[in-house]
């Protein structure tokens, strides 16, 4: 069973940064790709950034490019979003999902099963 644990959330003034962590557990995390996701009261969930297995192919929502930067580190089981120049339009509930499967494209948000339970980012104006 694939089980996924956020840390790292809280409370941040505008330009400030936080990063996230993910730990996971329940299969070979070196084998699938992981995403973050965020979703903000009365909106839909967001693709933000994702990692292919390797760590060699990223993808990143237009909107937080430049300032998000999401790693792995296949040897501790654990996945990464550091987040500079926070802005209040960021606030949201992150979550970290994995990959359906082992071929799984990285870049598509649909492939992604496995969620963790989510933490509140929330940036002050």
């Amino acid at each position: 069973q694939v089980h996924l644990a956020e840390s790292g959330g809280g409370l941040v003034e505008t330009g400030g940064s936080l990063g996230l962590s993910c730990a996971a557990s329940g299969r070979t995390f070196s084998d699938y790709a992981m995403a973050w996701f965020r979703q903000a009261p009365g909106k839909e969930r967001q693709f933000v950034a994702a990692i292919s297995w390797s760590g060699l192919n990223i993808y990143y929502l237009d909107s937080v490019k430049e300032r998000f930067t999401i790693s792995r580190d296949n040897a501790k089981n654990t996945v990464y979003l550091q987040m500079t120049s926070l802005k209040p339009e960021d606030t949201a509930v992150y979550y970290c999902a994995s990959s359906r499967d082992v071929s799984s494209y990285y870049a598509a948000s649909g492939v992604y099963i496995y969620w963790g339970q989510g933490t509140q980012v929330t940036v002050s104006s």
